[in-house]
């Protein structure tokens, strides 16, 4: 494990750290802190100001999204996949264009999921993989690090089983890193560096299940 600057000490646009490992010991360390990997080659970590996070309470998905969900053309899972949806988060599309996962990252989350602190929601639909979101929990803390959709609303109906599943396990911080025209059409919002890290210290110490 590698131990970090103070993450409230990050260079204006967030940037912290170069270097260090990708192990999941490391990993869970950083997200204990607010910190994050946001590329391979080089390994760079981060913390933003603002911080872009979803209010839980205050996520309302649309009523035409939850009659899409409900209509039984599609189906949802937990951890069934999770190598899948990452794989096809390292895709690029046009929403996002070139990938900032890349195969470093992607066998460190594979490897943080097969010990149970990386998770993965899948929406299905006639046997296939239509939408996913994958993201790294630690107490009450779930931190969304992306997701993929294959049809339309693919992701948006995925977040929205997530957010209704973290809810009932009693999470109460979503952390989407930084907000962007896509997460806000979701609910995102920015907060100051330093709440987040505020309200990090008390999700971590809480005892939610994924």
């Amino acid at each position: 494990m590698i131990e970090f600057p103070d993450p409230a000490e990050a260079s204006p646009d967030g940037l912290l750290a170069l270097g260090g490992n990708l192990q999941s010991e490391t990993l869970m360390h950083a997200y204990r802190q607010g910190i994050f990997p946001w590329s391979d080659t080089p390994l760079t970590w981060w913390s933003p100001d603002p911080r872009g996070i979803i209010e839980m309470e205050m996520f309302h998905a649309t009523s035409r999204l939850r009659r899409k969900m409900r209509q039984g053309k599609f189906s949802f899972t937990r951890d069934q996949a999770f190598a899948d949806v990452i794989r096809a988060c390292a895709e690029p599309s046009e929403e996002r264009g070139e990938t900032w996962l890349g195969d470093r990252l992607v066998a460190a989350y594979i490897e943080l999921h097969r010990i149970g602190h990386a998770h993965s929601v899948e929406c299905w639909c006639d046997g296939e993989l239509v939408g996913g979101i994958y993201g790294v929990a630690c107490g009450g803390l779930f931190a969304g690090e992306s997701m993929f959709s294959r049809i339309s609303d693919g992701s948006k109906m995925a977040l929205t089983y997530l957010i209704d599943h973290l809810r009932e396990c009693g999470f109460v911080l979503f952390d989407v890193q930084a907000t962007n025209d896509h997460t806000e059409s979701l609910g995102a919002i920015e907060i100051p560096r330093l709440e987040y890290l505020r309200r990090l210290r008390e999700a971590v110490e809480m005892e939610c299940r994924f």
